[in-house]
């Protein structure tokens, strides 16, 4: 076995171990593992070239992300904010150690750290390119859910967010998003279009 297929592999039982369930296509699977999934598969669709530390930070980008929940910390914006940069030095740290256990040197998990930390956005391309493929992974698959679950906003709140989840992509992932390659959320799309004009 490779370092790369051992330390996915070791990525995979520890988003196995997640309580939390989510239904696709009838089968049932660990939340954070199905997520995991999904990465990987937007990343051969968008990037299928992308170096082995972005591949490796896709697939534990969210790594057992449920040890550390949002509730744990104060509801406000300065909360939210402690909470996702407790967030990615704890991804970061838990990928790191499963793949010292994989083999990997320190070279390669401080670069699949960095990724993983959101360290560089907009000037790390290896980082931009995990950015991209995160919030295509958002758009397809889970953007519906969350305004599912947000019945209180209103337009305006939502084409802020999108605008804001626009800003974040680069060029390339724009033009990705508006191909037909991914599944856009249809009941979104005229919103979708108005926040990008």
């Amino acid at each position: 076995m490779t370092h790369f297929s051992a330390a996915i592999a070791a990525f995979d039982q520890a988003n196995s171990e997640d309580p939390n369930k989510e239904i696709f296509e009838g089968r049932e699977y660990p939340k954070e593992l199905l997520y995991a999934q999904r990465m990987t598969d937007m990343q051969e669709r968008y990037a299928p070239e992308a170096s082995e530390a972005v591949k490796l930070a896709v697939r534990a980008q969210h790594i057992q992300r449920w040890k550390s929940p949002r509730s744990d910390f104060p509801m406000d914006k300065p909360g939210y904010m402690l909470w996702r940069t407790g967030l990615y030095k704890f991804h970061a740290a838990t990928a790191g150690n499963l793949m010292k256990t994989a083999g990997y040197d320190d070279e390669m998990i401080e670069r699949v750290s960095t990724i993983v930390s959101k360290k560089g956005l907009k000037t790390n391309p290896e980082t931009q390119l995990m950015e991209d493929v995160v919030d295509l992974v958002f758009i397809e698959h889970y953007m519906i859910g969350f305004a599912g679950s947000h019945p209180e906003y209103d337009e305006d709140k939502w084409i802020l967010i999108i605008k804001k989840t626009w800003q974040k992509m680069s060029a390339r992932a724009h033009d990705f998003a508006l191909s037909g390659k991914i599944k856009l959320p249809e009941a979104l799309v005229p919103l979708i279009l108005k926040a990008i004009k």
